[in-house]
Formats: C-alpha cells, sequence, structure tokens
C-alpha cells in the first residue's frame, strides 16, 4: 500500500482556446474528479492555479502554461507539505492509444514539458502520473504532423469519446487511488482494457 493521495494536478494549457486540446486531458480528468467530489475550483493567485478541495485532498489546474506546471505543483506541496509520493499528476501521454489510462509511479519525462517542470521545481521524479492516452501523429491519418501541432489540437470526436472513457475508468478506480492502493487501481484499469480487447501493454489483443 502507497501513501494516500493529497495532491491530484491536472495538467493543460488555461484559456478557451486550448479547452477542447489533447494536451488538457489533465485538465478533463480534474473537471471530472472535482464534479465526483463536490469540489468547486477557485482561483488562487499565490499558488498560479485553480485549487478545489474535498476533505484533506486538494486538487489543482495549474493557470501557467504547461511548461511551467511544476511552478504551481511545488508551491501547494510546500505550502500543505505534501511529500511528492502523495502527488497524482494527471497527464496527457502520447505513447498510448485514446482510450487507455496507466498509472505510474517516477520515471522521466518522455519529453513531456510539464512533467519536466514539475520534476525540476519538486526536486524529484518520485510522484505518481495518471497517463491518459492521446494516440501519437504517427498513428493518425496525418503522420507528418508536427507533435506540438497535434498536442494542440481538439482530437477526433471518437478519440474524443475514448479518453473520456478513460477517464472514467479512472474516476471509478478514485477511491483506490485515493487511499494509495495502487495496485488494485491498477487491476481495474488494466483489466478494463482487456476486457475491451487491449492488453496492459497498450497492444491490441
Amino acid at each position: 500500500m502507497s501513501m494516500p493521495i493529497r495532491l491530484v494536478a491536472g495538467l493543460g494549457n488555461p484559456g478557451r482556446g486550448y479547452a477542447a486540446t489533447r494536451h488538457n486531458a489533465g485538465f478533463w480528468f480534474a473537471d471530472e474528479l472535482a464534479s465526483r467530489l463536490a469540489a468547486t475550483f477557485s482561483t488562487e493567485p499565490k499558488f498560479a492555479a485553480e485549487l478545489a478541495r474535498a476533505g484533506a485532498l486538494r486538487i489543482c489546474k495549474p493557470a501557467t502554461f504547461m511548461n511551467g506546471s511544476g511552478r504551481a505543483v511545488a508551491a501547494i506541496a510546500r505550502f500543505y507539505g505534501i511529500a511528492p509520493a502523495e502527488i497524482l499528476v494527471v497527464h496527457d501521454e502520447l505513447d498510448l492509444k485514446p482510450g487507455e489510462a496507466k498509472l505510474k509511479l517516477g520515471g522521466g519525462h518522455a519529453g513531456h514539458n510539464g512533467l519536466r517542470d514539475i520534476h525540476g521545481q519538486l526536486g524529484s521524479a518520485e510522484f505518481w502520473r495518471l497517463r491518459l492516452g492521446i494516440g501519437h501523429p504517427r498513428e493518425s491519418q496525418a503522420p507528418e504532423r508536427e507533435v506540438v501541432d497535434y498536442v494542440l489540437k481538439p482530437p477526433a470526436a471518437e478519440d474524443r469519446d475514448a479518453i473520456e472513457s478513460a477517464i472514467a475508468r479512472a474516476i471509478g478506480a478514485w477511491p483506490d487511488i485515493a487511499r494509495g492502493d495502487m495496485e488494485r487501481a491498477m487491476l481495474a484499469l488494466h483489466t478494463r482494457m482487456r476486457d475491451r480487447g487491449v492488453a496492459p501493454d497498450g497492444k491490441e489483443t
């Protein structure tokens, strides 16, 4: 059993122009989780974030752009005495297909600038990540498309539906995630992936 989660940071870019883009999948999760827990976001300038509270849990959406996500996460963690292992960062993942969701502790940033900044600001990579698959442009109908252009555009309707389905499964596993029972949460996420014909490694079965 891991430590309970005290801070969830959904990553994205602020502003209406980015709200529906792939890079904002973390914001979509944060909004759904806050709604489930009847928590309301308010602007917190001292943290450079929108922040919601549900009991001992804080849910944040950094008000900086993606590259500065660590500023908000580190500020909240310092203020409330939250350890990296008590933080869940939710972000879009190019290396997973739409509809896939995986939990992971620590590791590299794989070119994700939000993760890179959080690692740098916290001084540790040992925080939990919930990776929401958005697919890679090389697997799309326009494989020559630049990654930065791809993540800053809205997904196709069927991909958006798949991402929202993955978010719903992760929300369903939230009670396990919240208390730090990550093995049980992973089993729930991966079992449901197998049920719909996707193996835990992301390959079709």
